[in-house]
C-alpha cells in the first residue's frame, strides 16, 4: 500500500529543523576553524632565541603619564623590589633584525617581526646583582658565556607600532606585552664581533643590509611587568624569558626614517601618537640567558 505523502505543514517544519541543526553546527565549528587557523605560539626558547633589535637614536620625547610601577618577571630576577619609575626623554627605538642572513623560521618570524620598542630614560634602586649571561642566538652562541654585574636602570622599553601598521591579532596579543627594564652593566666588555643586519619588520625591509661591529656589552634589558596589569598566562610563559645584552654599535650613517608611533600596550595605550625620527644605529639587542636558566623548549 502506498504511504500518503506528508501534509505540508509537516515537511516544513522538518525543513527547519534541519536548518536549525546545521545552523547549530556552524555555529560550534566556527571557533574550532577559527583557532586552526590562528597562528601557533613559538616556545618561549624559539621566540626569545630568535630576536634581535636594532636599537637607533632619535630626538628626544617625554610621553605626558605618570610614575609606573614595575616589578621583574624573569625567575632569576623576581627577588628584586618592585619599584616606581617616571618615564624620562625617549632615546631609542629598537626594531627586530637577522643577523648575518640568518633569517627566523617560519612560525617564528612572524612574531618577532612585529617587536618594537620605544626606549625612554628612566632611573631607579641599584641593585649590584652579579649574573652570568651566555648567548641564545645561534649566530652568537659560540662566544664564551660571560659574568656580569648590573647596577642601576637606565632605560625602560615599551611596546609600539610604526605608522599605524598592526600585526594580526594574535601577535597583537603578545607583543603588546613585551616591556624590558635596561639596567647599566658595569665594567663591561667587548665581543667586537662583525655582522650583517638585515630589517625584518614589513615597513623596513626594503632598506638594504648594513654591516656592522657589535662591540661592548652596555646593558642588560629584563622583562617587567607594568602597573600590575593583567598578563595572559600563555603569553607570560614567553614574555618572562626574554632578556636582551645591548651592544655598542660600529655601523655607517644611514638615512634618516621619520615615523609614527603608538604604543600598544595596555598601560600606556592612551597616550598620543609620537613623532620619531631614526638617526644612527647606536646598539643591538641580542638575546641571553642568565646563570644557565635556558628558556624552555
Amino acid at each position: 500500500m502506498n504511504r500518503s505523502p506528508q501534509p505540508r505543514a509537516h515537511r516544513v517544519a522538518a525543513g527547519r529543523a534541519v536548518a536549525v541543526v546545521l545552523v547549530l553546527l556552524v555555529a560550534a565549528l566556527a571557533p574550532a576553524v577559527s583557532r586552526a587557523s590562528a597562528l601557533a605560539y613559538p616556545t618561549p626558547k624559539a621566540f626569545v632565541s630568535q630576536l634581535d633589535l636594532e636599537c637607533f637614536k632619535t630626538e628626544a620625547y617625554v610621553p605626558p603619564v605618570g610614575p609606573i610601577l614595575t616589578r621583574h618577571l624573569n625567575p632569576v630576577l623576581t627577588g628584586l623590589p618592585a619599584e616606581e619609575v617616571t618615564l624620562g626623554a625617549r632615546e631609542q627605538v629598537c626594531v627586530p633584525v637577522a643577523k648575518n642572513g640568518k633569517i627566523p623560521p617560519p612560525g617564528v618570524i612572524d612574531f618577532v617581526q612585529y617587536v618594537d620598542l620605544s626606549c625612554y630614560r628612566v632611573q631607579g634602586i641599584t641593585v649590584n646583582r652579579q649574573l652570568q649571561l651566555s648567548h641564545l642566538n645561534p649566530v652568537l652562541s659560540g662566544l664564551p658565556s660571560t659574568s656580569v654585574v648590573i647596577t642601576s636602570p637606565r632605560q625602560l622599553c615599551v611596546p609600539v607600532v610604526k605608522n599605524g601598521k598592526y600585526p594580526p591579532p594574535e601577535v597583537l596579543r603578545l607583543v603588546q606585552y613585551i616591556d624590558l627594564k635596561c639596567y647599566a652593566i658595569a665594567q663591561p666588555t667587548p665581543i667586537n664581533t662583525p655582522l650583517r643586519l638585515t630589517h625584518l619588520n614589513p615597513l623596513l625591509t626594503g632598506l638594504p643590509d648594513v654591516q656592522t661591529t657589535a662591540t661592548y656589552g652596555r646593558q642588560l634589558c629584563v622583562p617587567v611587568q607594568k602597573n600590575n596589569e593583567p598578563i595572559p598566562d600563555d603569553v607570560l610563559q614567553i614574555v618572562r624569558w626574554l632578556d636582551l645584552v645591548k651592544y655598542d654599535l660600529v655601523a655607517p650613517t644611514q638615512p634618516t626614517i621619520p615615523l609614527t608611533l603608538e604604543h600598544i600596550n595596555p598601560t600606556l595605550a592612551r597616550l598620543p601618537r609620537e613623532q620619531a625620527t631614526l638617526t644612527s644605529p647606536a646598539q643591538l639587542a641580542v638575546p641571553v640567558a642568565k646563570n644557565g636558566a635556558i628558556p624552555p623548549g
